[in-house]
Formats: C-alpha cells, sequence, structure tokens
C-alpha cells in the first residue's frame, strides 16, 4: 500500500509523527503488508523554527516533495498547492492520500485526490465549530465530504457527521495528539529544561495568539494584547510569537502595550510541550494547544467565541472568553485556583494510530 500525506502547518507536523512512527512499527512485523508512506510538504508553514525542526526532533523522515507554496489569499494558495499536489498524484499514484486537521493544505489534497479518484483519508474529521466565517470550518467541510475513511477523534464529531449525512467510512479512534503527547512527554522533559525561558515549574502562564479572527480584527487584538499585559503585571506570560502576529503587533503600533510579557521566538514541539506541563495555566486562541493543556493537567482559557473541542468546556477544563479584555483577566484568576489532573480522559487511549492503520488496511 502506498500513501501520500499532505502536511503544511505545524500541528500536521506534530500529528503526522504518531503515524509515521506507527507504520515504522507495523512494518517492521508485518511483512506482507507492508506500508510506503511519502510525506509532501506544501509549505503553508516555511519559517524554519515553524517547519524543518518538527521533522527534526520528532524524528520522522524529511517530506519527499516540498512545494515552497506559502503567502497570498486563501484562494491563491490553495489553487498553487492544488495544482502542484496534483502533479505529484500524477506521479506516484497512491492508494490513499491522508490529510491531517483543517488547513488550505488539507482541502487541496482533498481536492487533488478526489478528481484524480484516490481514495483520501481524513484524520480529525468530524471538528466543527459553526462557524463559517472561519476558512478552517469550509476546509473541515468539503474534506469530510470527499473522504473514503474518516478518522473522528471524538464521539461529538461522529454526530456532526451523521447530523450531515455523512456515516460510511466513520471511524472514532481517539486523537493522534494524545498518542504524541504520551510517546513525547519524557523525552521533552529529558531534552528541554524551563530556565531557558527564565521561568520555574508552575510559576508562569503560557499564552499563543494567532488565530485570523483575532489577528485580523485591530480591536479583538488590542483587547488581547492589554488582558495579557494586564495579567502579566503579577505572573509571567510566557508568548511565542508566530511570525504573522508579530507583524500585525508592529502594524498596527501595538508595540507599546505589550508591557512585561515574555515575548519569545517561534518554539519547536518539545519546547512547547515542555511548557505546557509546567505552566499554571494556557491562554490561548489555537485549537491544538487547547487539547495540549488538556493532555498537559493545565487549565485553559480560551480567547475565542466558540471552540471544535467542546469536551472541554464540558469537563471544565478549558473556559471560552471571547476576546474581551475584563473577561479574558477574570478567567485566568478562576484558572489560577483549578485542579484538573482527576479529569477523565475523553480522547481516547493513546492508540489512534494503530487503530488508523487497520482500518486503512482493512478498508
Amino acid at each position: 500500500m502506498k500513501i501520500i500525506t499532505i502536511l503544511g502547518a505545524r500541528p500536521q507536523f506534530i500529528k503526522a509523527a504518531a503515524l509515521s512512527n506507527a507504520i515504522e512499527s507495523h512494518n517492521q512485523v508485518d511483512g506482507n503488508n507492508h506500508i510506503e508512506e511519502i510525506l509532501v510538504h506544501t509549505g503553508q508553514h516555511f519559517d524554519a523554527n515553524m517547519s524543518d525542526v518538527f521533522f527534526e526532533e520528532l524524528g520522522i523522515k524529511k517530506p519527499k516533495y516540498n512545494l515552497s507554496i506559502s503567502g497570498g489569499n486563501h484562494g491563491e494558495m490553495t489553487g498553487k498547492m492544488l495544482i502542484e499536489v496534483e502533479k505529484v498524484l500524477l506521479e506516484e499514484k497512491p492508494d490513499w492520500v491522508l490529510i491531517y486537521g483543517d488547513t488550505n493544505s488539507t482541502l487541496a489534497g482533498a481536492l487533488a485526490a478526489s478528481k484524480l479518484h484516490i481514495k483520501v483519508a481524513h484524520v480529525e474529521a468530524g471538528l466543527r465549530s459553526f462557524n463559517m466565517k472561519m476558512p478552517e470550518e469550509v476546509n473541515r467541510i468539503l474534506s469530510d465530504n470527499v473522504s473514503s475513511l474518516l478518522f473522528c477523534p471524538t464521539n461529538v464529531a461522529v454526530e456532526n457527521l451523521a447530523k450531515e449525512g455523512i456515516t460510511k467510512g466513520v471511524c472514532n479512534v481517539g486523537d493522534v495528539m494524545f498518542d504524541v503527547t504520551l510517546h513525547y512527554q519524557n523525552i521533552a522533559k529529558e531534552k528541554v529544561t524551563l530556565d531557558q525561558f527564565d521561568v520555574s515549574e508552575n510559576s508562569y502562564i503560557l499564552s499563543t495568539v494567532h488565530r485570523a479572527e483575532n489577528t485580523d480584527s485591530p480591536e479583538r487584538l488590542t483587547n488581547i494584547i492589554k488582558a495579557l499585559a494586564k495579567v502579566a503585571e503579577t505572573t509571567d506570560v510566557v508568548l511565542p510569537l508566530h511570525p504573522r502576529t508579530r507583524n500585525i503587533i508592529q502594524s498596527q503600533g501595538l508595540e507599546d502595550k505589550l508591557g512585561n510579557i515574555k515575548i519569545i521566538e517561534p518554539i519547536s514541539y518539545l519546547e512547547m510541550l515542555r511548557l505546557e506541563m509546567s505552566a499554571q495555566l494556557v491562554l490561548t486562541d489555537s485549537g491544538g494547544v487547547q487539547k495540549e493543556a488538556y493532555f498537559n493537567y493545565a487549565p485553559c482559557v480560551t480567547m475565542r467565541d466558540e471552540t471544535e473541542w467542546v469536551e472541554t468546556i464540558e469537563i471544565g477544563a478549558n473556559e471560552l472568553v471571547g476576546a474581551d479584555c475584563d473577561a479574558i483577566i477574570a478567567a485566568v484568576k478562576r484558572a489560577q485556583t483549578k485542579d484538573i489532573s482527576s479529569l477523565e480522559q475523553v480522547y481516547g487511549d493513546g492508540k489512534a494510530s494503530q487503530k488508523i492503520i487497520e482500518a486503512l488496511l482493512n478498508y
């Protein structure tokens, strides 16, 4: 079996590590059902800190193809990716195209494969924010509708698909991100020290800000920066800053409002994992980081109006606050008193990757 895996953004590299490692393990014990995986990097995240370092530290092979496509509007980027991914598929003639998540790379892979009548497998299928203004929501829905196998992380995702009339090929395998977290926690502790970030155990708040709904709105971004700066007056706030967000902060003249926020460069997955493991709480607008916080027993405050990870809200591990300055500050105070270490695990048993391989082989 030959699989083409389409990747383009940080979370996809991390998820692919779990499955690529599982494929290697499978090939070592089952010589009759060899799986050849070829990685295609669209180039959507092109910065070395956002891309290359993940392949190196997670121990997955470098992509055979790097399409070097980044920048531009959504339509332009997706169109260029569609053209180049199609060329790869015509050359390699895979049995499956494997896509992850909800980026433009995801949609380009799904469309290119479906038009060539190549089966599509979607990892992290069925997620819905029910906000069609989000490009990610459009990408999810379209990708799910052309997929032959839909690997859902939760029962809610399965239910979302059923409501849309999609039941064939749907599998609740759990979350591959949980697989990755369990595999790399000890490695992160061994390789990364808190000293390099000038913080200590349980003494800081970890934050990320990159979602377009926040960064593209001057009002929302200003409110978020003001809230982070206010929190940073009493507790260290560590903010690895996405290059795009940094540029927007500069262009909007918000640098003088950053106060005591500890701004750092984008960090590797192991560094992020290490910071999540020891943070008082996580303050983010990222979908993946919400889950990573939960996996590492860190309460989360999410600076969005909705989340795909509704389970984290329902069990009390996460709180939605939008981009209101006062609401963010109040939620941080509540989160600082929470202990979520005894909450149930709702994202599977850490064996999602093996279940995905079994489903592909048995299709």
